[in-house]
């Protein structure tokens, strides 16, 4: 029978791991007064390499009154300060109760990377419409109902939907073949490769209650994975999505110098609009000019079997220098999350 959270046992090795990460941390100093330290927290899944990198890295550079390691969490009180200055979060996109944290986290000065307010509104089709504004180009895209009606919902839900939708228009302005892929959501599930309207009829089925987006093919010259942490550093990478994972970072594309410079202003420009501290974005080159094609990934991969050796040292530091950064410029019980220039011009009542 599957046990849950509450009936795993703990063995000694992990009752002294519990002990050693105290929600507090203290130093004592020449003075023999104690001063409480700002630790930097990692909040993960079943990855073990980059996080546990990424802790080894941030104490390495030994930091006066910067420590960084796992997020334990014993408890969760609302209003009440959760003891980390800085938490990079790679997996409440999967758990609801660590989302719920980390708002809580916030709220009380946590500086979250990635926003977890932000993260929790945002999605693949909103950043494809916000493109459009700003000048980056994308792959022509619609959104489509969900094929089933979605949960406690009938035909009469849908009174302002015209059904048949005008597939006509739709398939002329996408064209075929096509990719069809959930609006929201990541890690390539349920994405389809589309080469007439009978596919495309015969796959939507497939999709159940997932909502979809029909997106224009970009055939491709060259494709590239690009790291972009804290809005500033950017990392671009090789990538070759049509080979199996293990293998997509093994391509050599060799963009030159102008066309490197084109790539990184296209990404720190998604990333400010955005708001993302970490995140990586999907170019595909189509006739010289990089076409946005995936650019939500705000817990992307850093395992160092996908992406490499020198990328994983890249991520590791680049991770490790602005969590410390964060860290350093943190104040308890203010906002020190970050936001982004779409709701910052929104808010202002500015143009985009």
């Amino acid at each position: 029978m599957k046990r849950s959270l509450h009936q795993k046992n703990l063995s000694i090795p992990n009752i002294i791991c519990l002990i050693a990460f105290k929600k507090i941390y203290l130093i004592r100093c020449k003075s023999h007064k104690y001063l409480f330290m700002k630790k930097i927290g990692i909040l993960f899944g079943k990855e073990r390499s980059f996080p546990e990198a990424f802790v080894a890295r941030v104490n390495s550079k030994k930091v006066k009154g910067i420590i960084a390691e796992p997020v334990h969490i014993e408890k969760v009180m609302q209003g009440e300060d959760c003891g980390y200055a800085v938490i990079i979060d790679r997996i409440s996109q999967d758990v609801p109760f660590y989302r719920a944290f980390l708002k809580n986290a916030a709220l009380c000065g946590t500086a979250v990377i990635n926003n977890p307010f932000w993260w929790s509104a945002d999605e693949k089709f909103f950043n494809n419409c916000l493109m459009t504004k700003i000048d980056i180009p994308v792959p022509k895209t619609v959104i489509l109902p969900s094929f089933d009606l979605p949960a406690d919902t009938s035909n009469e839900s849908f009174s302002n939907l015209s059904y048949p939708l005008d597939w006509g228009s739709i398939f002329k302005y996408i064209g075929f073949p096509a990719y069809m892929k959930p609006f929201a959501g990541g890690g390539w599930k349920s994405v389809y490769k589309l080469t007439d309207r009978e596919d495309f009829f015969e796959k939507h089925k497939e999709t159940g209650e997932l909502v979809m987006m029909l997106q224009e093919e970009i055939i491709f010259e060259e494709y590239y994975r690009c790291y972009c942490i804290g809005g500033k550093y950017v990392r671009i990478m090789s990538y070759e999505p049509r080979n199996e994972h293990a293998l997509r970072y093994v391509a050599d594309f060799k963009p030159s110098d102008k066309k490197i410079k084109m790539m990184i202003d296209i990404v720190l420009k998604i990333n400010k609009y955005l708001g993302y501290d970490f995140n990586t974005v999907e170019l595909a080159v189509r006739d010289g000019v990089p076409y946005a094609i995936d650019f939500c990934n705000p817990a992307p991969d850093a395992d160092l079997k996908s992406v490499g050796k020198e990328n994983f040292e890249w991520v590791v530091e680049t991770a490790a220098t602005y969590a410390i950064e964060k860290a350093l410029e943190q104040k308890s019980g203010e906002d020190n999350l970050t936001w982004g220039l779409f709701l910052d011009k929104s808010i202002n009542k500015k143009s985009l």
